[in-house]
């Protein structure tokens, strides 16, 4: 009897056991299509990078923009004349907005020339009908970053293509900071290098082998930004990079969930200036987790 007893006993605990982590492996599957239909949803949305239709270099003096072929900068749809931008020496940027058509700046009907200050964060939009644009610098390059929320690339977007959810592949890393931090030299597809500061490493082990990856700090506030080339990189993932962002260390541990591992803005549009990943993060085996190549048009 005290047998049968502790035997049931024992195969309670197996039941409830073998119950619990089914359920965590159930909640965390459902918490990754969460966050697939949120990447999916962000990225077509009205501002997201399928309405990018333009990049466009400005040059010193007058810029005169519009979609006809009588402008300096002519763009891809929109009005025939947007307007002019004057760039000064100074790097001054002045837009005037045309007459003939309404155009707004940072929300407002807009008439007469404003200053604008480039802002990646916080842009101040100028807009007519469904395209917008707002400036950027890059470099020793300023431009126009184009939006229209009627391209043919939004509106004939394919959804995303991923690898099946693993949780083997959410990995607890060992955070080693960098004291003080350090700076690291990334290239774009611009070929333009900038250092970047880089507030320590991710230590982590993959098939018995230890392995490190580098990440961009972009803020106290912002997650750890790893820019990422594997195995699969050009045969079933995007061959420049993948993005993999990561909440800051907690007791010494950064969780890597290659799962989410994403394509860059450049995987779907020619108009992205996207960061190439460093020597450092170019891993000598496949990520076989997170999003594949985009199956639609893409760069």
């Amino acid at each position: 009897m005290i047998l049968f007893s502790r035997s049931r006993i024992f195969l309670c605990l197996v039941v409830a056991l073998t119950s619990c982590l089914v359920a965590k492996a159930s909640s965390y599957e459902e918490s990754e299509l969460k966050w697939r239909q949120e990447r999916s949803k962000r990225l077509s949305a009205p501002s997201g990078w399928l309405s990018l239709i333009g990049l466009d270099w400005l040059s010193l003096g007058r810029n005169t923009i519009g979609s006809s072929s009588d402008n300096s900068v002519q763009l891809n749809a929109g009005p025939a004349h947007f307007g002019c931008i004057t760039l000064t020496e100074n790097k001054t940027i002045i837009f005037e907005p045309s007459k003939t058509d309404k155009i707004t700046v940072g929300g407002k009907l807009s008439t007469t020339p404003v200053t604008i200050q480039p802002d990646d964060e916080n842009p101040t939009i100028i807009q007519s009908g469904s395209v917008s644009f707002f400036v950027i610098i890059r470099g020793d390059k300023i431009g126009l970053r184009v939006k229209d929320t009627e391209s043919e690339r939004r509106k004939h977007f394919v959804g995303l293509d991923y690898y099946p959810i693993n949780p083997a592949w959410r990995i607890e890393a060992t955070w080693i900071d960098y004291k003080p931090p350090h700076s690291i030299n990334i290239t774009n597809v611009l070929g333009q290098t900038s250092p970047e500061p880089v507030p320590g490493k991710a230590v982590f082990k993959y098939e018995g082998k230890t392995y490190e990856l580098t990440p961009i700090d972009e803020g106290k506030d912002e997650p750890l930004f790893f820019i990422i080339r594997d195995k699969t990189s050009g045969i079933e993932t995007y061959g420049a990079s993948r993005f993999l962002y990561a909440d800051r260390p907690k007791n010494g541990v950064v969780i890597l969930d290659f799962n989410r591992a994403q394509n860059p803005p450049c995987a779907f549009t020619p108009y992205a200036t996207c960061p190439l990943p460093p020597k450092e993060n170019r891993m000598p085996f496949a990520i076989t987790a997170g999003e594949k190549s985009y199956k639609g048009e893409s760069h």
